[in-house]
């Protein structure tokens, strides 16, 4: 293999265990082995053994380097848009008085299934060249606008092509527990019986990564939940919980219970469900653009997320009705201000914590054999990826050791 070398540039590892925030070398080095990161470190220590073997050397101008940025949260592939009901809401409808008038997701339901596959890549598309643009190397994409089998299928595949054709790695989840669309009103175990359906056949079809469901009142109950988990166990397949949105169901100690890689949203996360997940390891996924575009008040419990230890990720939550975001950025400087991360917790949320929210623990970090995934950023120092509200500084990125184009992403 041809090793890379990358000088003039300080490395921001986002190891957990390292001495000093961020990881931080000052003064660093790293070397790049086919698709693996062979070296990461002060540049006075590395090794004459890797540097009598480097082909390819990069000069890095006094960048910062951190691992390529992980969005663990997105509906990012949809038809249509939800412009008129974010009117209505700021006209006093709230999100679930919309929901149940047959708005919210009931209406991207319909956009998604009027489209057809190419329609649908061709509008999320840009959406993701956006993500990519800020540094973005790895991105997951439910399902759960289709509702059906022919369009969860549609939308799998499209997020499958997404990834096919853009230098970025897509992994998808099913969510056909989603929301109980118009034909099945009133009937949701009918609906929930046709998930069950449709699941094994997406898994068959090499379209799965991950299974997740909506746990709420407007949506499914933990009993129902249970019973979408328990054929995911079947098959073999990780879970995930959008839990604790609109109010405290027990969905998370219930994805606890499953050995859940995440639970999402967790506003009216108990006690009691912060110490489940702290024992089964899954990781809290905060999405501050769901809780800004909706005026939520009720915040995320942050401080009891730090007391039981629970790894805390920030994502976009990408999606035409609740977070209609593409930058990860921004979710950066929300998740401070609004949620009062530290700059250091939120750049851990879209790094090694993403990572492991999606079940992935060959990246995240800058460290010897994890996967070179990396972001290069013009900026004095790492906070500065919290601070700064619009522009991007960053000027490059690298996907299994390759370069990746950013002009044709932005």
């Amino acid at each position: 293999m041809t090793l890379q070398l990358w000088t003039h540039c300080r490395l921001a590892t986002m190891q957990p265990d390292a001495a000093t925030p961020y990881g931080l070398v000052d003064e660093g080095a790293l070397v790049v082995d086919g698709e693996h990161i062979a070296w990461a470190g002060p540049r006075e220590a590395l090794p004459r053994s890797l540097t009598e073997r480097v082909a390819v050397h990069h000069d890095a101008e006094g960048a910062l380097i951190t691992p390529g940025l992980i969005d663990c949260h997105t509906h990012l592939v949809y038809g249509g848009d939800r412009a008129g009901e974010f009117e209505q809401r700021l006209n006093g409808a709230s999100y679930e008085d919309i929901a149940r008038a047959g708005g919210g997701i009931a209406s991207t339901v319909r956009a998604t299934r009027a489209a057809d596959a190419s329609t649908l890549k061709a509008q999320s598309l840009p959406r993701l060249r956006a993500l990519r643009a800020e540094g973005v190397t790895t991105v997951e994409i439910k399902s759960g606008y289709g509702l059906a089998l022919d369009h969860e299928r549609k939308t799998l595949q499209v997020a499958r092509e997404l990834a096919m054709s853009q230098p970025v790695d897509v992994r998808t989840t099913f969510l056909g527990a989603h929301a109980v669309p118009p034909e099945f009103a009133g009937r949701t175990d009918d609906y929930l019986a046709e998930v069950l359906r449709m699941l094994p056949v997406l898994h068959a079809e090499g379209l799965v990564d991950a299974v997740d469901a909506f746990c709420e009142r407007i949506a499914f109950s933990p009993a129902q939940t249970r019973q979408v988990f328990e054929a995911a166990q079947g098959l073999g397949l990780p879970v995930k919980l959008h839990a604790e949105q609109l109010s405290d169901s027990g969905g998370a100690a219930l994805a606890a219970e499953f050995g859940a890689l995440s639970c999402d949203h967790l506003e009216w996360l108990s006690t009691e469900g912060a110490a489940a997940m702290a024992q089964s390891g899954a990781v809290a996924v905060l999405l501050p653009g769901a809780f800004y575009f909706l005026r939520e008040t009720r915040l995320p419990p942050v401080a009891l997320l730090r007391e039981y230890r629970v790894p805390m990720a920030v994502s976009t939550d990408c999606n035409p009705g609740s977070s209609p975001c593409t930058s990860l950025l921004l979710m950066l400087n929300m998740a401070c201000t609004l949620f009062r991360l530290t700059p250091a917790e939120a750049l851990a949320g879209v790094t090694r914590n993403a990572a492991r929210a999606l079940g992935l623990n060959d990246r995240g970090t800058l460290e010897v054999g994890k996967r070179a995934d990396l972001a290069l950023w013009r900026i004095g120092r790492p906070a500065e990826l919290s601070y700064w509200l619009g522009g991007n500084p960053c000027i490059g990125a690298v996907r299994r050791g390759e370069s990746v184009t950013l002009a044709e992403a932005a």
